[in-house]
């Protein structure tokens, strides 16, 4: 399956986004009168509107992730990248595609897992989130993984690997096995954005996603 990818190169919000916010926020409203509020919704109403760090100053939109409330399997990249910022949404650019490849070769289908980032805010130029940044955004990961509860983290990437696991290898050394932390299984491997960069990559990418395959099948429930 993944031969196939190979082949394929594979601090004050804006007045327009204060009424994005105000309509969602009024959409939240009416499913908590219908008892059906998402476990994430208090979270998510919180970083749309967050100025914890400077990110908050030059983003267009918060981008806080995406998926069911509930999933097995959890992906967490960096931050956002300029398509991300623009539309709402995680991994959406030319990276999302190939990562939505990736998770098709798996099995699984994009819209059953969740998907996250380790800021929410686009950082300008796309350059990496600074260790203040992260610490300011790392309540907001830290709750969707308490909330969502994946019996899986993969993290995409020397940034969300290093953040999540505390250690200061590089990515080459972090992939390939699962740590457990706080009673998750993770898994590390490239982020899509090296690998459209790096495509003879993909071969130890795809091996990292079918030991998550494997585990994910052995432990079913």
């Amino acid at each position: 399956m993944f031969a196939a990818l190979k082949e394929q190169g594979v601090e004050e919000l804006a007045v327009h986004d204060r009424a994005r916010i105000d309509g969602f926020l009024g959409t939240l409203d009416a499913r908590r009168a219908c008892g059906a509020e998402d476990p994430l919704s208090a979270v998510r109403e919180t970083a749309l509107v967050c100025t914890r760090c400077r990110l908050s100053q030059a983003r267009h939109r918060v981008v806080f992730g995406s998926g069911p409330a509930r999933a097995e399997i959890m992906f967490v990249g960096e931050a956002p990248g300029f398509e991300e910022d623009q539309q709402g949404e995680p991994f959406v650019g030319p990276a999302g595609q190939l990562l939505t490849r990736m998770i098709e070769a798996m099995g699984l289908k994009r819209e059953r897992v969740y998907i996250a980032n380790c800021v929410k805010c686009r950082p300008p130029g796309n350059r990496d989130p600074l260790p203040d940044e992260l610490e300011s955004c790392l309540p907001y990961l830290k709750t969707q993984i308490e909330r969502v509860a994946p019996r899986v983290i993969v993290c995409l990437g020397r940034v969300a690997s290093q953040t999540l696991l505390k250690r200061e290898e590089p990515i080459s050394r972090l992939r390939g096995r699962f740590t457990l932390v706080n009673g998750r299984q993770v898994m590390c491997t490239f982020h899509p954005s090296y690998l459209l960069r790096n495509p003879q990559e993909k071969r130890l990418a795809w091996e990292d996603l079918k030991k998550v395959r494997e585990l994910l099948k052995t432990h079913s429930p």
